[in-house]
């Protein structure tokens, strides 16, 4: 069994810095270590190793956590090691009181007289665990029958920040929770705020709420969805050829017309209708497939008489009779004029806007999801977050909490990175976040026989044009690589002379 801590002695003879003097500077820039400071205390500097864990190994099982501390520098008070049951215990300690504070104080910091809009968009996990307080029986998209915790984040598409999260029951599906988040936005101090929104968000209560508090909304919508598939056929043939109405960054053409949202909608909507022809080629393939294996299944099923609505959609259900209550299924004939019709509106798509925007404004606005769509595959791929790895309520909630302060510091070395690669106008592989870590993971500092640290050697060019998207140079790295071998020296010392001074009493 390992000890809680162990010496600093008992350290790799090879520390990995470059990731760790990334991730500290970002830490800094946003003032986390002293926000976590005040909220976790004197174990503050093992919270932010298991953010850092998680960013650099993409894992979150506590169990391995001693392996990355072995070979990484630390924040934690005099760069201890703890035990995989150190960090058990304190993930469990860890309140939902810090968690809320914590946003407290993230969403005090920000400046609420600009107007924002936020990005919220929700996930769901599947759990094993029964006899956790959010997790429950849900509608997840990815159904395989296990209960689900459902989980949402907020995101600053202008500052490009991740605001809050929610943890949620699973059993409460999206369109509910949204009256809550906007609440929620309200209370943090966000007035004047438009939100980007997913399709699945949309009802005429989600839409009063916002235009009872003043809230600007952005929702997309299929071309076909019955809300705005006449509307598309009023315009279908005016734009899609003509370069007045070509969005080349998108490559799509689009036009904006008013209309209501609703018949007892008071308010004018703006409706960007865009279509893109890659899409529509993709689109019209999948539409022509689904038919195909309707067709198939009516001729491998003739008995079947239990078919979905959408059968009698797309098909004339062909029965005859044999006796008085005998009737049997003959065949299925295409509707032709339906299917023609949900051909035509392939490629098609259309973003509602409660304020006026021009379709190209709308577009770059809706497209600014995407942030957030990152946000839950860096959460689930990147962070190792796909399972939580708990069995209390305690523990859920404290890593959804530390997988959130990850996500903060991940989002910014991503914004940075892509910073970069715009100033250069060159998209270099190695200027993604996984990518990036896996090459600053070589800078390393190596102990010689007097257990000094220092540099084994110099900093290559592709390290060298990632750290300035950071703003640090090689001597910036060196003259840090030198200051984490005088913390350790000094953390050793210090070490040394409580041993000394334990064994003079024991004595």
């Amino acid at each position: 069994v390992l000890p809680e801590t162990r010496e600093i002695a008992d350290r790799s003879a090879c520390l990995r810095i470059g990731a760790f003097i990334v991730i500290r500077k970002v830490i800094a820039e946003y003032h986390l270590d002293e926000i976590i400071g005040r909220l976790i205390g004197k174990e503050a500097g093992l919270f932010l190793d298991l953010a850092a864990y998680s960013i650099v190994t993409e894992n979150n099982a506590g169990q391995y956590y001693p392996d990355y501390a072995y070979n990484h520098p630390l924040f934690t008070q005099g760069m201890k090691l703890y035990s995989d049951s150190k960090v058990s215990s304190f993930i469990n300690s860890i309140t939902r009181d810090q968690c809320i504070a914590f946003q407290n104080e993230w969403n005090n910091r920000h400046d609420h007289r600009e107007k924002i809009y936020i990005t919220y968009d929700s996930t769901n996990k599947n759990c094993q665990v029964g006899d956790l307080e959010c997790v429950e029986i849900g509608h997840p998209k990815d159904d395989d029958g296990k209960p689900v915790l459902n989980y949402s984040i907020a995101y600053d598409h202008n500052n490009s920040e991740p605001l809050y999260y929610e943890e949620y029951s699973g059993s409460i599906v999206d369109v509910s929770q949204l009256q809550q988040m906007l609440e929620k936005a309200k209370g943090y101090g966000y007035r004047q705020v438009g939100f980007i929104l997913d399709r699945g968000y949309f009802s005429k209560e989600n839409i009063h709420f916002m235009d009872k508090n003043g809230y600007e909304f952005i929702i997309m919508m299929k071309g076909m969805k019955s809300l705005v598939r006449d509307l598309v056929l009023s315009v279908k043939g005016s734009f899609e050829e003509k370069r007045e109405f070509s969005l080349r960054d998108y490559k799509v053409n689009g036009l904006t017309v008013e209309h209501q949202l609703y018949p007892s909608d008071e308010k004018k909507r703006y409706f960007h209708i865009f279509y893109n022809e890659w899409k529509q080629t993709s689109e019209r393939e999948n539409v022509e497939e689904k038919i195909d294996r309707m067709a198939l299944y009516l001729q491998l099923h003739p008995l079947m008489l239990n078919l979905s609505k959408e059968f009698g959609r797309y098909f004339d259900l062909i029965f005859y009779h044999e006796g008085q209550d005998d009737e049997k299924f003959m065949y299925g004939r295409e509707r032709y004029e339906v299917i023609d019709e949900e051909i035509s509106l392939c490629g098609y798509f259309v973003i509602i806007t409660s304020e006026k925007l021009s379709a190209a404004d709308a577009l770059d606005l809706y497209k600014s999801r995407d942030a957030s769509e990152e946000l839950f595959r860096e959460d689930k791929t990147f962070l190792g977050d796909r399972t939580m790895r708990c069995q209390t309520n305690e523990a859920l909630h404290a890593k959804i909490f530390i997988e959130f302060v990850a996500l903060i510091i991940r989002n910014r070395m991503h914004f940075l990175l892509k910073e970069q690669m715009l100033k250069t106008h060159h998209k270099e592989n190695y200027m993604t976040v996984p990518a990036a870590i896996h090459e600053l993971e070589k800078i390393e500092i190596v102990r010689h026989i007097d257990r000094e640290y220092s540099m084994d050697y110099a900093v290559t060019a592709t390290q060298k044009s990632i750290l300035k998207a950071f703003d640090l140079a090689e001597p910036n790295i060196r003259k840090q690589a030198a200051g984490i071998n005088e913390d350790l020296k000094s953390y050793n010392m210090k070490e040394v002379l409580n041993n000394v001074l334990s064994g003079s009493e024991r004595s």
